[in-house]
């Protein structure tokens, strides 16, 4: 393999945004750079721009094209969704589900609630990160307002019974007569791989992030069902119906509808290529390293097709992952989101996996570029470090 040759393992960081989805974008940044909101001709081409990929994204979700609100981020619209649900709802409950493998875009808006004198219930998933949906439906409440669970989960790839859930509590509330509790998914993972369509999801609200699908960074969506009431955060022109105020940035969205719309066309395909790509990977990983462990779920329909959380026993992944880049090859610690943080992975933690073996786990993350010979030379570099690095 070439010496300059870099091999990218961190997908579920984030990814490059693919040629088509770029070409989509261009047009919108100088030629047809007009504020949706005017009314002069450039401003009629912006506004049809955002339109169309509403519709687009709609018709992938299986909604309505005024349930989807454009955000900044993934994590702008999970705090958009819980902090708006919560606030319009504050009169009727204070009480909130969650599982501990969430995504800090998650964790942190409901620590923030807690301060406030909400109360959170934090579902323990199993070794693998599953979770037994009656231990949800057990911990509700009269005071319980929203359930907010993700659809596959970032670090050990674990894909949660989203569509369970989501079915189970629509009786649960209509034996009640009853709207509540609302039930939010954070699908930012899920995108690439798993169905999106909120109808068999039975969610109220979903997030997506544009940059985890080879979209551009720096935009994301939250679907919120009609009827559902939340409240806005950010205020001033009434954008994206009154709920996230701020001029609308037409290329990212543009780019983040096409980017949608193609990795929903390919999932089929890419989920069965990059399933068997990352089982021999982990074959061969277990052939050099016996000790390792797989984290999350064995590799096959309870995980992302992409993902391998994998503990090194004896070995130090700070420095593991030092010198895996040093050989131009890129992976993880833990999310991306967490990285500078010394704190250990609060999911490894709920995955009852010891601090120290925690210090000792990689997260690699497979994409459309990845090849079988991206794995080979990726091998033969651990098999080359694993003789530099010391026992701990």
């Amino acid at each position: 393999m070439p010496k300059n040759k870099l091999i990218y393992l961190d997908h579920a960081s984030t990814t490059p945004v693919r040629d088509e989805v770029l070409q989509a974008m261009r047009p919108f940044f100088s030629l047809h750079y007009g504020n949706p909101a005017s009314l002069h001709t450039e401003g009629r081409i912006a506004q049809k721009a955002l339109t169309d990929s509403r519709k687009k994204i709609s018709d992938i979700t299986g909604s309505q094209p005024d349930a989807i609100i454009f955000t900044s981020s993934g994590t702008e619209s999970d705090n958009l969704a819980i902090f708006g649900a919560t606030g319009a709802l504050r009169d009727r409950g204070r009480h909130i589900i969650s599982v501990g493998i969430e995504h800090h875009a998650v964790i942190e808006p409901l620590k923030q609630l807690e301060t406030q004198g909400w109360s959170v219930t934090y579902i323990s998933p199993d070794k693998t990160g599953l979770i037994d949906p009656e231990k949800i439906f057990s911990a509700i409440t009269p005071q319980t307002v929203l359930i907010t669970v993700m659809y596959a989960n970032n670090e050990v790839g674990t894909i949660l019974p989203i569509a369970e859930i989501g079915k189970r509590l629509l009786q649960y509330r209509k034996a009640r007569n009853s709207e509540l509790p609302y039930f939010h998914t954070d699908a930012c993972q899920a995108a690439g791989y798993l169905d999106l369509s909120v109808e068999k999801l039975h969610v109220d609200l979903m997030t997506l992030n544009s940059g985890k699908i080879y979209g551009p960074k720096g935009v994301g969506m939250l679907y919120v069902r009609r009827g559902v009431k939340i409240q806005a955060q950010q205020f001033g022109g009434g954008q994206e119906r009154g709920l996230r105020a701020g001029t609308e940035n037409i290329p990212g969205i543009v780019g983040f509808a096409a980017a949608l719309e193609l990795a929903q066309k390919e999932k089929i395909k890419e989920t069965a290529r990059l399933t068997k790509l990352t089982d021999y990977f982990w074959k061969q990983l277990k052939k050099l390293v016996p000790e390792a462990s797989l984290n999350g779920p064995l590799v096959g329909e309870d995980r992302l097709p992409n993902n391998l959380s994998i503990t090194f026993p004896g070995m130090n992944g700070e420095q593991l992952l030092i010198y895996l880049d040093n050989e131009g090859v890129m992976c993880s610690t833990a999310s991306a989101c967490a990285a500078i943080s010394d704190e250990p992975s609060h999911v490894l933690c709920a995955l009852q996996i010891s601090a120290q073996d925690i210090r000792s786990t990689l997260r690699f993350s497979l994409g459309r570029s990845t090849t079988k010979q991206d794995i080979d030379y990726t091998i033969q570099a651990i098999r080359k470090i694993k003789k530099l690095l010391p026992s701990r």
